[in-house]
């Protein structure tokens, strides 16, 4: 797979597409470990037709790193993969193809549009699985899974029967989503609010006859953003506690246009503060007044329906809406008036409207019909129309009782939410959760299994036969036309994808409870409660013992990105210009427990640099005649700076795993970035470079080519889950270098396990040498000294430490912190600055002499100079900051950039005050 010689350049388009299938060929996504303990997670099934966007791209590299982490610790790892059939979304791109060609569906039956359907699945269906293959997500392809295949129908339409017989499926009247263009109710999660310039009209409504307010009216105050709805009005609401209004509650008011006589009730949803207090109550078109007249006493089956599924106006039952009104669309249409403007024109023209009075800048009055408002519109995020609140026939859950045992479960622990912060969220929403709509309005997807007779009777069963067979021979029947909610048909993936309902399926009795759900925050109750509940019902226990929520990924700016505001990131572009290696390690690092991720594009071409560090590591490793290790244990070591760097990977593996326990992508990846790039690029391939100026064959080479290539094998096992390719194609060079091949690929290969021990005083050593070099080079910086400017050092009190230290390593100390000739003794009089070394405990304080080298007296005035402005600009800032007004009402964006500027600043301030502390 690897040609000897590494490339000069790191090239990530030339490996990834050839690793990806060379790892899917040999089947490295699921070796077959039958006796490991298994460790499973679920993908959380994209949609059919969907392509791969940013969200995605951290969802799926999170559980990549956990799945191919596990792998190389020896479990037996399955990562199930499959797609949705997204009912809504798959169906109308086949309808949008069609009209297209001047087609419609209704052209075909039920079943041939299904099979156009189906067609198009094959054809053109899961570009995104191919998408996952390019991020490196390795998946078990094998089996990749489909909502709509055969098995998983029969454990829906089993799930759908069981619920029904044990009464926890029901078909109920009530308000639903409704998608006017669509037709076809929808889920919360599938309406987009969005702020809309509206209006606030004022109506009166009389009160019966020989009724009045205490203030000597007759008629009652309402108000309405919404005004077609009130031909369908059933009531008038006011508030329990309101005295206005006391002394007319069980009286009727007579609605203007219809005529109806509508009662006057008390309920608590009507607020003295807002308006006049009275509201207007119409239980089939809103979810507020649905509730309302619930409690008023209004059954379900009479609340008033005034709009048809086209969102037209219909006649209600009662029959009194006036014919001019009969067919009129809600709102303006094709240049149109709509109901809404019928209505107000009608309301005022019989003197019924309530102006709103405005005032000019000039102070005058002028008379509005209504008052402008922002209002909060639902609209259907595929649809793109305004959802119409729609009181209609429908298939329930009754998820107040599903939802009794995942809430006992994740309050005893027996399920994790991580981050901890999101439970509070999680009970509040299921301890208040409403039935469950599982039916839609569409030809594709899991057709629910009910039938009908002449009589409205409901027959549940699997099959037709079985159906039959309840109603009776010769009873005709007639299925629901209805399909299931696709998060139906999700919640049963945990299990469902492993084999159930069939008995005595190996891969469902091993890998079930899955170990692990990984998920946006965003699907918390569509998705993963769901599975929590028909886990727990179908399984009798819950799907995975843990679940980690992880949060969006925002425009740089903190804002959502959005097609509409342009703002929208292609992870796929970004794999081409970066590759994905550097992709997937920027997710991890920006990933800290479920919190937003800010686009930066910058960090990602700064992890793709990291790429190329350990790329050019590894070709001066080979240069040197470093080569692939062939043990887990690590080599023997006397030399200490390879002591040092054993220590340093037992040190970094332990924090690796620590943080993967507990699931801090950010903290795993901190560590293996500083590891990788600090210490074995940048200080132990320096520590070591003398070692090779001698013979090839000497103890300490021999020695130093053994560690170096065994630590190298390391950093790419302990990298891999964050970046497979490089990893991957370096493990394989780096034994081909060698003139061998590495006897199994990197993907399935040992966690580290390097069972040494290594001298402390060796270690303290080269840790002494390092903060000495560190504090030197950055002393020089602030002083303005030349990096390779060699300096005299004189040590008045010499640890132990730094005797021995100096004894054996006195060319490192020259070569690395540029100092000679070092004197342990007191050291001249004159300008000098303090430079100390720590390690072990101990402390050095070397004592630099600068006559000759800088101008004391000039650089003491540019650093004052220097620290009065940081001083200065940090105080401002600080000001800024603590001002409530600023950090209130000003952008957030200029929130931010005083803080980063504020931190810079203060940074600043202390660096140059410990410089001019350096000069005395």
């Amino acid at each position: 797979m690897s040609n000897s010689e590494l490339s000069t350049t790191f090239t990530p388009a030339d490996i990834e597409a050839r690793w990806y299938s060379h790892w899917e060929e040999t089947g490295g996504f699921r070796p077959e470990r039958p006796d490991a303990e298994p460790y499973t997670i679920v993908n959380p099934p994209p949609n059919v037709t969907g392509s791969l966007h940013i969200g995605h791209a951290l969802d799926n590299t999170l559980q990549d790193i956990v799945i191919r982490y596990e792998r190389l610790r020896g479990k037996d790892a399955l990562w199930v993969v499959g797609t949705d059939h997204a009912g809504i979304a798959t169906q109308m791109v086949v309808e949008r193809q069609m009209e297209e060609r001047q087609d419609k569906r209704t052209n075909y039956s039920r079943e041939e549009f299904v099979d156009k359907v189906w067609e198009w699945k094959h054809e053109s269906g899961g570009t995104i699985t191919n998408q996952l293959r390019r991020l490196g997500c390795s998946m078990d392809w094998s089996r990749e899974q489909f909502t709509m295949d055969p098995h998983f129908d029969k454990a829906v339409l089993k799930t759908f029967v069981d619920l029904y017989n044990d009464g926890l499926i029901y078909r109920d009247k009530r308000l639903v989503n409704w998608d006017p263009k669509l037709k076809t109710a929808i889920s919360d999660l599938e309406v987009e609010t969005q702020d809309l310039q509206g209006s606030f009209w004022h109506f009166k409504y009389p009160l019966e006859d020989g009724v009045t307010l205490g203030d000597g009216r007759d008629y009652i105050e309402v108000a309405t953003t919404r005004p077609e709805t009130m031909l369908a009005d059933m009531a008038v609401a006011v508030h329990p506690s309101d005295e206005r209004y006391a002394s007319v509650v069980g009286k009727h008011v007579v609605l203007p246009i219809t005529g109806r006589r509508i009662p006057i009730v008390s309920d608590e949803h009507a607020d003295p503060e807002l308006g006049s207090g009275a509201v207007k109550i119409t239980p089939g078109h809103d979810f507020n007044d649905f509730e309302v007249g619930k409690r008023a006493g209004i059954a379900a089956g009479d609340m008033l329906n005034m709009l048809d599924g086209n969102a037209d106006v219909c006649q209600v039952s009662d029959g009194l809406v006036p014919d001019e009104f009969i067919d009129l669309h809600r709102f303006k249409r094709d240049g149109k008036d709509g109901a809404r403007e019928a209505v107000v024109a009608r309301l005022k023209a019989d003197g019924f409207l309530i102006p709103h009075i405005a005032k000019t800048k000039k102070g005058e009055e002028v008379e509005h019909d209504a008052e402008p408002r922002k209002i909060a519109t639902p609209f259907g995020d595929r649809g793109g129309v305004v959802i119409e609140p729609w009181l209609t026939d429908q298939w329930y859950v009754d998820a107040e009782k599903l939802a009794a045992k995942p809430i006992e479960q994740v309050k005893s622990g027996e399920i994790e939410i991580v981050p901890a912060t999101w439970e509070k969220t999680f009970f509040n929403w299921m301890e208040n959760i409403q039935p469950w709509c599982i039916s839609r309005q569409l030809w594709w997807g899991h057709r629910i299994p009910a039938w009908f007779d002449a009589d409205g009777n409901i027959f549940v069963a699997a099959t037709e036969e079985e159906a039959q067979g309840k109603a009776g021979a010769g009873v005709a029947l007639t299925q629901d036309s209805d399909v299931l909610d696709t998060w139906f048909s999700s919640a049963l993936w945990p299990f469902a994808t492993l084999g159930w309902p069939e008995e005595n399926q190996p891969l469902l009795n091993k890998h079930f409870p899955n170990s692990l759900l990984v998920s946006g925050f965003d699907i918390l109750f569509f998705w993963d409660a769901r599975m929590m509940m028909m886990g727990q019902y179908n399984m009798g226990k819950a799907p995975w013992p843990k679940l980690y929520l992880h949060g969006l990924v925002r425009a740089a700016d903190g804002s959502k990105m959005s097609k509409s505001k342009g703002n929208v990131v292609d992870p796929l572009g970004l794999i081409d210009e970066y590759g994905a290696d550097a992709l997937r390690f920027f997710m991890a690092a920006m990933e800290s427990q479920g919190r937003d991720i800010k686009m930066d594009e910058k960090r990602v071409e700064g992890y793709r640099n990291f790429a190329t560090k350990l790329w050019n590591a590894t070709r001066f490793c080979q240069s040197n005649g470093i080569g692939a290790s062939e043990t887990l244990k690590a080599p023997p070591a006397r030399l200490a700076a390879n002591q040092w760097i054993i220590g340093e990977v037992v040190q970094v593996c332990a924090e690796i795993e620590a943080a993967m326990a507990d699931l801090r992508f950010d903290a795993a990846s901190s560590a293996i970035y500083q590891f990788t790039w600090s210490k074995f690029c940048d200080w132990y391939l320096e520590l070591i470079k003398p070692v090779f100026n001698g013979e090839d064959d000497n103890p300490a080479a021999v020695e130093t080519r053994a560690v170096a290539g065994w630590a190298l094998d390391q950093i790419l096992v302990m990298l891999h889950p964050f970046m497979p390719f490089i990893t991957e194609e370096l493990w394989h060079s780096q034994a081909a270098f060698a003139g061998g091949k590495r006897q199994y690929d990197l993907i399935t290969a040992s966690w580290p396990n390097p069972r040494a021990e290594v001298s402390k005083d060796a270690t303290d050593a080269i840790d002494w040498v390092i903060d000495l070099t560190s504090n030197v080079r950055s002393a020089k910086n602030e002083l303005g000294i030349a990096p390779g400017a060699k300096l005299a050092a004189f040590l008045p009190n010499a640890s132990s430490l730094a005797a021995s230290t100096l004894e054996r390593s006195s060319a490192a100390v020259e070569r690395l912190a540029r100092l000679t000739p070092v004197t342990v003794g007191d050291a001249p009089d004159g300008a000098a600055m303090q430079v100390t070394a720590q390690a072990g405990g101990q402390t050095d304080v070397f004592i630099i002499p600068l006559e000759g080298i800088i101008d004391i007296a000039e650089e003491k005035a540019r650093l004052e100079k220097a620290l009065a402005v940081s001083q200065k600009e940090a105080k401002s800032l600080e000001g800024r900051l603590s001002n409530a007004n600023f950090v209130e009402r000003a952008k957030p964006e200029a929130v931010e950039k005083a803080k980063a500027d504020f931190a810079h600043h203060s940074e600043e301030a202390e660096r140059l005050e410990q410089a001019l502390a350096r000069l005395g």
